[in-house]
């Protein structure tokens, strides 16, 4: 059973910048992508980015101002920079891995991001 938990969500004005990290209860490898997930107030839950050794995905609205990096075995963080308030929304830290032969997903508790004036 992997944990993660994240941290840094809060309060900002629109402009500014905030960094989000999620550390896991175990090393994730780096060939298994962590990333983020969002969900705003009235709609689904979407991808924000995911990393890993093979590839790196963002959100095509996102790119550009969100940065995600893996900065050892354990955590994943999110630079948002330029924030809008569209940006407002629950976000989740994810990861994806094999346990045994199934690949199973892991969701952390999620931090609430809130950019308003």
């Amino acid at each position: 059973q992997v944990q993660l938990v994240e941290s840094g969500g809060g309060l900002v004005q629109p402009g500014e910048s905030l960094t989000l990290s999620c550390t896991a209860s175990q090393y994730i490898s780096s060939s298994s992508p962590m990333g983020w997930y969002r969900q705003a107030p009235g709609k689904q839950r979407e991808l924000v980015a995911s990393k890993s050794s093979i590839t790196t995905d963002y959100a095509d609205s996102l790119k550009g101002r969100f940065t995600i990096s893996r900065d050892d075995l354990k955590t994943v963080s999110l630079q948002m920079n330029n924030l809008k308030p569209e940006d407002t929304g629950v976000y989740y830290c994810w990861t994806e891995i094999f346990v045994g032969a199934s690949l199973r997903e892991y969701w952390g508790q999620g931090t609430q991001v809130t950019v308003s004036s």
